[in-house]
């Protein structure tokens, strides 16, 4: 199981992951799934990811390692101008993973099928929460849309709907969260 909500309030935004992964009929771990990079008073940058183990690790494992090394000429996570640029960034990690991870003639969502949310906020900006498909395409949220779910999404988003309240206070919010999890915990 898989299972992971970004979530936008008046306050900022709100990530809560699992980390059990079912690799098999007898083969459950855990792996963790929320990454983050940093620049203290500048910017954070949140991922979270589901689907394909080796898709997600290797795209957290390539912007990791380009925003760490000195003098690659790669764009890197912690020096794109605007949220925008970071997910379009990372949205063509995906593309570039899954291209190189796959015969010819294989499609995105045949083998290596893996979704992802991005969140975060860049000094003097919005906090801005993004999900990206399989595909490397995206889609921002919105007032109307204002939490991104992946992985094993149907227990959990119906009590989000009903209780999600854009006001709600940091407490609150994780409470809710909490109870999403339990649900599809339980359920699943």
């Amino acid at each position: 199981m898989t299972y992971c909500v970004g979530l936008k309030i008046d306050h900022g935004l709100v990530f809560m992951s699992d980390t059990r992964t079912n690799a098999g009929m007898d083969s459950i771990s855990t792996f963790k799934k929320m990454h983050v990079w940093e620049q203290p008073d500048e910017r954070v940058i949140v991922l979270m990811s589901a689907g394909n183990l080796a898709t997600t690790q290797a795209v957290v494992s390539l912007l990791d390692e380009r925003t760490k090394a000195v003098g690659d000429r790669h764009e890197k996570l912690l020096e794109t101008p605007s949220m925008y640029q970071a997910v379009r960034l990372v949205g063509d990690t995906v593309k570039e993973v899954i291209a190189y991870s796959s015969p010819a003639g294989d499609k995105a969502d045949s083998y290596f099928n893996a979704s992802f949310i991005l969140g975060g906020q860049i000094k003097g900006s919005p906090p801005r929460l993004f999900m990206i498909y399989p595909e490397g395409n995206f889609i921002e949220s919105t007032d109307d849309t204002p939490f991104f779910q992946i992985g094993e999404t149907k227990y959990g988003k119906p009590i989000i709907i009903r209780a999600y309240d854009r006001g709600m206070s940091l407490a609150e919010t994780v409470k809710l969260l909490l109870v999403s999890f339990d649900s599809t915990l339980k359920s699943n």
